[in-house]
Parts: C-alpha cells; sequence; structure tokens
C-alpha cells in the first residue's frame, strides 16, 4: 500500500487524508504540536492512518503533502523529503502571510520558492483552487458530465503525471499549468479560483488562460 506523509493537519490535511484513505491509500500525518494532539483525527480516519511528527511523517511517505503555509524561513524536513514529489497546497495570503516582496513583484510564485526550500524534492503545485471538503463531496467518476477540474503545475513531469493520477483517483481531472512559474494563474482572485466549484476541464483551461497579474496590498 502505498503511503502519503501529510505535514499540515488542518482542514485542507485532513480533507485530503480522507480522500486518500478512500482511494486506498494509508497516511501519516503530521502537525506543529505533536502526534499525541491527533489522536481524535486518527481515531476517526481509522486503521489506514497513524500521527507523527513531520520529520517522521516526511520519511514515511512514498511521496509527501504539504498543507501548511510557506515560511520565509524554510521550517520544512527538507533531509526526509529529499528525493520525493512533494504536493504543495499553499497559497499566499498577504492578511495571514503578511508581504512578501519577491512574491508581491511577481518575480517568484510562492511554489517556486518551495521549490527553493526544497531543492532535492520534485515540488507540484497541488489542491490549491477547491474548497477542502469538496474533495468528497465533489467526486465524480471519470467521463461524468458534471466531473469537476484541477490544475497542477510543477516543473517535474513525473510530478504531474502523479498528481494526474491521484486526481483522477480521488474524482477529478487534471489541467496541466506547468512549470511553477505559472502557478500563479489559480491563485485567489484569478477566474479559475473564483470559478473552483463549476469548471470542467475545458472551463479550467479558459480561467488559466484569463488569468492575469494581481497588485499585492
Amino acid at each position: 500500500m502505498t503511503t502519503i506523509g501529510i505535514i499540515g493537519a488542518g482542514e485542507v490535511g485532513s480533507q485530503i487524508a480522507r480522500a486518500a484513505i478512500a482511494a486506498g491509500y494509508s497516511v501519516v500525518i503530521a502537525n506543529s504540536r505533536g502526534p499525541e494532539t491527533l489522536a481524535g483525527l486518527v481515531t476517526d480516519l481509522g486503521p489506514s492512518a497513524r500521527a507523527a511528527y513531520a520529520r517522521e511523517a516526511a520519511a514515511a511517505g512514498d511521496f509527501a503533502v504539504v498543507a501548511v503555509p510557506l515560511k520565509v524561513v524554510n521550517d520544512m524536513p527538507a533531509e526526509e523529503l529529499a528525493g520525493k514529489i512533494v504536493l504543495d497546497t499553499n497559497n499566499y495570503m498577504v492578511w495571514r502571510d503578511g508581504n512578501i516582496p519577491v512574491l508581491d513583484s511577481g518575480e517568484k510564485t510562492v511554489h517556486e520558492l518551495r521549490q527553493e526550500q526544497l531543492p532535492a524534492s520534485k515540488v507540484a503545485k497541488a489542491f490549491t483552487h477547491i474548497q477542502a471538503p469538496r474533495l468528497l463531496t465533489s467526486a465524480r467518476p471519470a467521463g461524468a458530465s458534471d466531473r469537476l477540474a484541477l490544475s497542477v503545475s510543477s516543473n517535474f513531469p513525473e510530478a504531474v503525471a502523479l498528481v494526474t493520477r491521484l486526481y483522477d483517483q480521488f474524482g477529478f481531472d487534471t489541467v496541466d499549468n506547468s512549470p511553477l512559474s505559472e502557478s500563479w494563474r489559480t491563485g485567489p482572485g484569478q477566474p479559475a479560483w473564483i470559478r473552483h466549484a463549476h469548471q470542467n476541464r475545458e472551463e479550467l483551461a479558459l480561467n488559466l488562460r484569463r488569468a492575469r497579474r494581481l497588485a499585492q496590498p
């Protein structure tokens, strides 16, 4: 059984864990407070889940999901994530993260910064423009007329392939919005973000083309 290491046990991390377990994965999940604080969540997730510290979750996963905001000072377990595909679910939120000049200027995207912090990993932007509960409620079988699409961005084709497979298993189609330098197109306020609950593959591709750089406050 493939194991996913999930760093971050808030709404996004916990809902990805639920969807992953439903798709046949096992998960090792971590938060910033310690595994003993996740006893209730792990009980809810069932026998395919266990709690750990972040470094342990990173080491245990065949690939990893990072479901916590990026910090300018890197706090990711880079050594344990080396050589692995890492799915970054983060969005840049000024009200939460403060202004980060290199992001405000458009010189880099938040996911490019995550890649710089994890230089030996293969980072992919994933799950960034869907409300976490919809991972379960909006899933549809392949070919369904109302199947939604999600985007992926990465500098590594193998990471795009993994996310595409995972999206399909979770019940969603994929639009490749690579490389990471293009990942801003699904950021907060962009058409793909605004229409997240209603777009199929063709509509998402169109909304990606409609994206325009937004000034940060």
